[in-house]
């Protein structure tokens, strides 16, 4: 722990890790949103 430096730790996987996520949960938005307008507009 003493060898430890803020900032100099590699966090590419964790960036495309949260990008993935952000990805998956604006899809999961966009077709959600998508079904309760279909479901709107045909009444059912």
């Amino acid at each position: 722990m003493a060898d430890y430096k803020q900032g100099e730790m590699d966090i590419t996987v964790q960036e495309k890790t949260f990008e993935g996520f952000v990805k998956m949960v604006t899809w999961g938005a966009c077709i959600s949103i998508g079904v309760l307008v279909f479901l709107a507009i045909f009444n059912s």
